[in-house]
């Protein structure tokens, strides 16, 4: 009977967004399961800050500066990942924005180019890029992350809730494409308290949660990782195509 515990070792992991938030949390529960990892997001300083946590915990890590949006830069960042580890087992598409806005009318071309390109156009190219390098080397795992407001979206994320929307149906689409070889999936999260809630009104969120979510709080960063860290091991090898909701309840 195999054994409950996820053990990585050796496993090399590509994070997006990978520096802080839920994307960092990821990066530290792969790096104590046993994986290398590569840490990108769009500011090199702290993808290295990242980078130094997990090789203090003795793995290897690897920092690359990748803005997500832009279709070369993420080639030349899979192009590198390749030339140090020869692989990828695990991709974790997590690099997201979500600007603030007043009305929908103030959301300009530009700033609806750029919400799309980060949360979906980014994904879909890696998802592409890696996906085929996965199928060719026979094996891997790709986690999408979206978001609650795909399935429940507001006045104040429309471009965001479309693009999370998207990247949904993306994750159920590759799993189609790239079944039996490589598993396709997302972890959906609905409010945590990374570093956007920062910008939040946390009375009135505390005072909502009371009503509004089952578990009464917003979630923690470090309550994704063990969810990322199953959808990518051979415990989930009859998952792909599954989109898990992450929301205390809401």
């Amino acid at each position: 009977m195999a054994s409950n515990h996820i053990d990585m070792t050796d496993k090399v992991v590509l994070i997006t967004g990978g520096s802080r938030g839920l994307g960092r949390a990821m990066a530290l529960g792969f790096a104590e399961a046993g994986a290398d990892l590569v840490i990108t997001s769009r500011k090199i300083e702290s993808c290295e800050a990242t980078a130094a946590e997990i090789e203090a915990l003795g793995r290897q890590a690897m920092a690359h500066a990748c803005h997500v949006g832009y279709w070369d830069q993420v080639d030349s960042l899979v192009d590198a990942v390749y030339e140090r580890f020869g692989k990828i087992d695990v991709l974790i598409n997590n690099a997201g924005m979500s600007p603030h806005y007043d009305r929908p009318t103030d959301i300009t071309e530009a700033l609806y180019d750029k919400v799309l390109d980060v949360n979906l156009k980014g994904s879909f190219r890696l998802c592409a890029n890696v996906g085929q390098r996965m199928i060719d080397a026979g094996g891997g795992s790709i986690i999408n992350v979206s978001s609650t407001a795909a399935i429940r979206p507001s006045k104040d994320v429309i471009t965001y809730a479309a693009a999370k929307a998207g990247v949904n149906a993306m994750t159920e689409a590759f799993a189609d494409a790239y079944g039996p070889t490589v598993r396709v999936n997302c972890i959906m999260p609905g409010p945590f308290l990374t570093d956007i809630s920062k910008a939040w009104d946390m009375e009135a969120f505390n005072a909502r949660a009371e009503t509004t979510i089952a578990m009464r709080r917003g979630g923690e960063a470090e309550e994704v990782a063990a969810a990322a860290l199953y959808l990518a091991s051979d415990g989930a090898s009859y998952t792909t195509g599954a989109i898990l909701k992450i929301d205390g309840g809401a």
